[in-house]
């Protein structure tokens, strides 16, 4: 290994540094954290993440199952894989059985549609280093190559962009498990910087430049700093001259320490909802499946989140400033499992219903209710509204609510319900509304109220 590099690979790093030579912005933290979020990020609200793989293939336990069977040894994994394959199988055997000869990617775009979502992120690589397109520089471990023989990234990116009101962004992990390159550089305590330059780097200019995503997600820094990801000077690149330089959005997760600390918007952690407001944009990543990102044959109806609890989640989460993107994991043979269509259905449903509250709104001076639980708080400045999005209906009908402090010019209406509602005014102490006698006008997973004119 003497670390010399394909033409092509310097060919990019060249490249990149000659672009950013007339940069706006600087290959610094500093330049770059000033850079303005795109408006489109913030008002769009709610995205679905895709996790699909290799690991789909055993589909069992987690997305981190190469690491947990070969890397930690974990028991079940061993277990199962000592029980249902012969000795001497290897993780690269499950590559040709990801064949996902039921991938329709129209199909997956309508049902992704369907739930009420803006944006999609589909992994494009995993820790376990697959590329899900035919990558230059990831030889006989891609889509391509060994499997299904489909670029499957470039498949999707035609689909959303043929489907309304969709962005399609790309999931990227920086760092690989076991690639001998990889760990060459951490037993060098990260002091050579082979595989980002060969490896990683690469990929990420592949990919931006192939299928000009609107979103690049950032993942798994392997404990490496941003100085050896060179993260800063791919990022100014990415803002400067790549072909989405004006509309692209990037996360938080460039190198270790980076988190929530550096980058577009934060994502903090994994399934990260804080419940309060945060002064910077941020995304809460989560799953329907509360055990595991990639697709699970074992898994359990018990361990799938209900659509009460999705609906709060996303309610919470936009009142407080952020964006929820929720995973689903697709299996081998390239469906979307039934479970995770019929949650993401009934986003949708309940989003044709309720979506004013969520699209395009800000956080108002309170995010949730100083007297009623379960009260959260949007609103529109320009259409001098507040939403207040209630999750449980109240048995006699009356809702009352802490913040909103009426005015004679106040009129209230719940979504999906045709009508004024009445109110009583308490002061200072805020207001009751009194909710039609038919019941919930819409599906019984949360309701909103539109309240104008009010302080």
């Amino acid at each position: 290994m003497d670390g010399a590099l394909p033409l092509q690979v310097v060919f990019l790093l060249l490249l990149g540094a000659q672009l950013g030579a007339g940069a706006k912005y600087e290959p610094t933290w500093e330049s770059l954290d000033a850079r303005p979020i795109p408006d489109w990020f913030d008002d769009v609200k709610f995205g679905i993440f895709i996790h699909w793989g290799v690991f789909s293939v055993p589909s069992f336990g987690s997305e981190w199952f190469w690491w947990y069977w070969q890397g930690a040894k974990l028991k079940p994994y061993v277990d199962f894989m000592t029980k249902n394959y012969p000795p001497g199988f290897r993780y690269e055997n499950f590559g040709p059985q990801f064949t996902a000869e039921f991938y329709d990617p129209q199909q997956w775009a309508n049902t992704l549609k369907a739930s009420g979502a803006k944006y999609v992120v589909l992994t494009s690589k995993h820790h376990e280093g697959y590329t899900l397109w035919g990558s230059k520089f990831s030889w006989n471990w891609n889509s391509v190559d060994v499997g299904s023989k489909r670029d499957l990234v470039g498949e999707l990116a035609e689909a959303i962009r043929n489907t309304t009101d969709l962005h399609f962004g790309l999931y990227h992990s920086l760092f690989e498990w076991f690639n001998p390159l990889f760990l060459f550089d951490k037993s060098n305590s990260f002091k050579t910087r082979t595989f980002p330059n060969s490896k990683s780097l690469p990929e990420l200019y592949e990919l931006v430049m192939q299928y000009k995503p609107e979103i690049l997600w950032s993942d798994g820094d392997g404990d490496a700093p941003d100085t050896y990801w060179n993260s800063t000077g791919f990022l100014a690149w990415l803002y400067n001259e790549s072909p989405v330089r004006d509309n692209v959005v990037t996360n938080d997760r460039w190198g270790y320490g980076s988190i929530c600390k550096h980058g577009g918007y934060y994502t903090c952690s994994d399934r990260y909802n804080p419940g309060h407001l945060l002064p910077h944009k941020w995304e809460n990543c989560m799953t329907i499946d509360k055990r595991s990102w990639g697709y699970r044959r074992n898994a359990l109806i018990s361990e799938m989140l209900t659509i009460e609890d999705l609906v709060q989640e996303l309610v919470e989460t936009v009142s407080c400033g952020g964006n929820l993107l929720l995973n689903i994991g697709p299996t081998h043979d390239g469906r979307i499992p039934v479970v995770f269509e019929e949650r993401l259905r009934q986003m949708g449903k309940w989003l044709e219903v309720n979506g004013a509250a969520i699209y395009s709104t800000k956080p108002w001076r309170a995010q949730n209710d100083s007297l009623t639980s379960g009260v959260w708080y949007t609103c529109k400045p320009k259409e001098q509204a507040v939403f207040a999005v209630f999750l449980k209906w109240p048995a006699n009908r009356n809702i009352v609510l802490g913040e909103p402090k009426a005015s004679e010019l106040t009129e209230v209406y719940l979504l999906g319900y045709d009508g004024q509602l009445e109110w009583i005014a308490l002061g200072d102490k805020g207001m009751v509304v009194i909710l039609p006698r038919l019941g919930p006008a819409t599906p019984s997973w949360g309701w909103t109220l539109k309240i104008s004119n009010v302080n």
